[in-house]
């Protein structure tokens, strides 16, 4: 069964959402609201795909995928629906509305479509009350999160009368096409993530007033010192608005029989309108460039604090177990509140494993896709140990529960186990090489945010003269960290070589970084990159050198070295140049200084893509690279493509273009004196511009023939030149220290 167009009923937050992620797949959707009573009957199904263009972040991945989208409403285009293949319904979270939808959907439908509930907790059973065995039948819920164009879960709840087929179909279509990590739950009240995140949620908030702790605190405990992200738990809940985490809770509460019931101090700040960030104020309220945070016992706020924990600096960089394990054996309140959090999270989870999920996996997929934890509840548990794990209950006052269900959550295959393991084919403290079988070797970087530096280089060069030697199929250039395929390359070695004066040997890494991106493409065999996430700098050059590019549809990649004064100078400069410059040579009346005013732009303003659709646009990414909506299947897809690419494969011949020389440098020496008189350019800006320039028009003089090589060089000189300024060195400490680019 194909699913080939899809309809959304509710174009609320998430079902516009829900369109929009559809459509950047490219996927055709029917978006239907309620009629309006403005003058425009679509106008609540406009108003939200509009909503969905201009959110931020971009619930699109591509604008032009908008067009993909048609808007309805459910009083007169219920026809639209016909030959969708899956309608989603996500329109407001009760019971009895829902029914009644479902009873005008049954007869417009074709009798092969598939009809889902987007229900963040609601029972099946409740709302298929009524319906006939054949929809009952063609009936799966599927709970995606919100923004669901970015957090990877969809829970997909089957009930006894699903067709198997249904749910096989949807399962294939969410994780292949959307890109889902897909997680099949019990029809329990809130699943698996909402229930057992929520909560988890609640419990934190109980326990500060138990153990004296203010919300700043416990957000500094509940956040990357347990693995979870940084906006923890009270800032999540202000993302996420206060009148939704009630809603859920009680709907859990009602539900389930169990309390979930929010704090008094909590329901006051809803009755009062404070939500969180949609009404200005909840937990936090921004305050000019400050933040404040409320103390819940006077309602008041003062200016937030961020409590240190000198115990947990050194394992800030740490796997998530050990700093949980670090949280744990915190002296005093804070290591007590942490204990009680874990103690009764983990035992929650073991108590209701059974009720809300079919397998131990599940649930650690699902808090680790839906809520963004680095590690699941089980796979923290087993770390832990049962003699911990029993002792943490002891002293929280809770029996201990049957803890069996740890021995069926084994460690995923990951490239961390496989090296733990000591699996890895080689390695150093920078960088790893994997089999992935088949005669397909994977290079792994594995640095902080994967910077790239000489040990990353030359395990590069190992891995390419291993394949060449074993006559191998060839290489990928990919792993699995969670933000960043490479953050570029790694500046605080440059700097330190600066600050030591080994300019000889500096020349010499620049060139070696040259080398080894061309390597890439001179090697006899494909050479594939698989970037995600953050592609920048130097980790962008190394994508752009491959053969292929196999991208996750994620893909935020830019060369922006001119943010730390520098231009791109691990070939990247050169790449464009050459790229855009043979991309206009079918055209023979087209203005050659289109290619170089073109790739002057993309690096001058350090233009960074906002998506692989993006990439694409800005010329990043060519017409035969791949995209991947799914980050799971990344690497597997990485290497069919070194496999189609293997037979009779032949590297690609070196390259040479017609450089413009004076005129262009001309060109774009006007322009940076017009930005800097506009005050748009620093005096420093001008300065790494007009080096920019005189690398992409070939240097001074006539137009001539020049090689890859020859605009090398003039790369590799305009970076040492900058490297070498007083300013440059500024930016590039600044950029170190705080994570944030200078203007100077």
């Amino acid at each position: 069964m194909a699913l080939r167009k899809l309809g959304v009923i509710g174009a609320g937050t998430m079902g516009a959402g829900i369109a929009a992620l559809a459509a950047s797949a490219g996927v055709p959707v029917v978006l239907l609201d309620i009629p309006g009573d403005d003058g425009s009957r679509n106008g609540p199904a406009e108003r939200g795909l509009q909503r969905a263009l201009q959110a931020r972040p971009a619930a699109f991945m591509d604008a032009d995928r908008a067009e993909l989208v048609t808007t309805g409403n459910l009083g007169d285009d219920l026809g639209k629906l016909r030959d969708c293949d899956w309608v989603i319904e996500a329109i407001v979270e009760q019971a009895r509305p829902k029914q009644e939808l479902y009873a005008r959907l049954e007869p417009v439908l074709k009798d092969t479509a598939i009809v889902s509930s987007n229900t963040s907790g609601i029972p099946m059973k409740v709302l298929l009350k009524g319906r006939s065995e054949d929809f009952r039948r063609r009936f799966v819920g599927a709970h995606f999160f919100n923004p669901p164009r970015y957090l990877h879960l969809l829970e997909l709840i089957p009930t006894p009368d699903t067709d198997p087929q249904v749910l096989e179909t949807v399962r294939r279509f969410g994780e292949g096409v959307l890109g889902k990590g897909v997680v099949v739950a019990r029809d329990a009240p809130g699943f698996i993530a909402n229930r057992l995140g929520v909560y988890g949620m609640l419990q934190a908030l109980r326990l500060m007033k138990k153990h004296g702790l203010t919300i700043d605190e416990v957000d500094a405990l509940t956040g990357p010192a347990l693995g979870r992200p940084n906006s923890a738990t009270f800032r999540t809940a202000d993302l996420t608005g206060l009148d939704v985490l009630q809603m859920v809770s009680q709907g859990l509460g009602q539900a389930t029989g169990e309390d979930f019931g929010l704090p008094g101090w909590v329901e006051a700040l809803v009755a009062q309108g404070k939500l969180g960030e949609k009404s200005g104020a909840g937990f936090y309220k921004k305050e000019g460039k400050g933040i404040l945070t409320l103390e819940y016992e006077t309602g008041e706020y003062r200016p937030q604090e961020k409590p240190k924990f000198p115990e947990l600096k050194p394992l800030r960089d740490a796997s998530a177990g050990q700093r949980i394990a670090g949280a744990l054996a915190l002296p005093g309140k804070h290591g007590a509140f942490v204990r009680d959090l874990l103690a009764h999270t983990f035992h929650y989870t073991l108590t209701h494993l059974g009720e809300i999920a079919y397998d131990a996996l599940s649930v650690d997929r699902a808090l680790r896709w839906g809520f963004g934890w680095e590690q699941g509840p089980l796979e923290t548990m087993r770390e832990l140990g049962e003699e911990r794990l029993r002792g943490l209950f002891a002293d929280a006052g809770l029996d201990a529960p049957d803890l069996s269900a740890l021995q069926d959550a084994p460690e995923a295959d990951t490239l961390e186990s496989r090296r733990r393991a000591g699996k890895a084919l080689a390695g150093n403290p920078d960088a790893s090489l994997h089999d992935l079988g088949d005669g397909v070797l994977l290079l792994e970087f594995h640095t902080k945010l994967n910077t790239i530096g000489q040990q990353t280089l030359e395990l590069l060069q190992q891995a390419l003269a291993r394949v060449e030697r074993e006559h191998m199929a060839g290489l990928v250039v990919g792993n699995e960290a969670s933000r960043a395929f490479s953050a570029g390359a790694n500046l605080s070695e440059a700097l330190g070589a600066v600050q030591a004066g080994g300019w000889p040997a500096l020349e010499k890494a620049v060139e070696a970084f040259q080398d080894a991106t061309m390597s890439l493409r001179r090697a006899p065999f494909p050479v594939v990159a698989a970037p995600f996430g953050m592609t920048l700098g130097g980790g962008a050059e190394m994508a752009l050198h491959a053969d292929r590019v196999v991208a996750h549809a994620e893909l935020y990649l830019g060369l922006v070295e001119t943010g730390v004064g520098l231009i791109p100078g691990g070939g990247g400069t050169k790449e464009l140049l050459f790229r855009f410059t043979k991309d206009l040579e079918p055209y023979g009346e087209a203005d050659p200084f289109e290619a170089v005013k073109r790739a002057f732009g993309l690096i001058a303003l350090a233009q960074t893509s906002t998506s692989a659709l993006d990439a694409r646009k800005m010329g990043f990414l060519r017409s035969g690279d791949r995209i991947v909506m799914n980050r799971d299947l990344l690497l597997d897809a990485a290497k069919r493509q070194v496999l189609a690419l293997a037979p009779g494969y032949t590297p690609s011949v070196p390259m040479t273009i017609r450089a413009l020389g004076s005129a262009a440098l001309g060109n774009l020496r006007y322009a940076l004196w017009q930005f800097q008189e506009a005050g748009q350019a620093s005096e420093h800006d001008a300065r790494i511009g007009l080096e920019l320039a005189r690398v992409l028009s070939g240097g001074e003089g006539a137009p001539r023939k020049v090689t890859e090589g020859e605009v090398l060089g003039l790369e590799r000189e305009a970076f040492l030149t900058l490297l070498g300024t007083p300013k440059t060195q500024e930016r590039i400490m600044h950029t170190l220290k705080t994570g944030k680019p200078l203007r100077n």
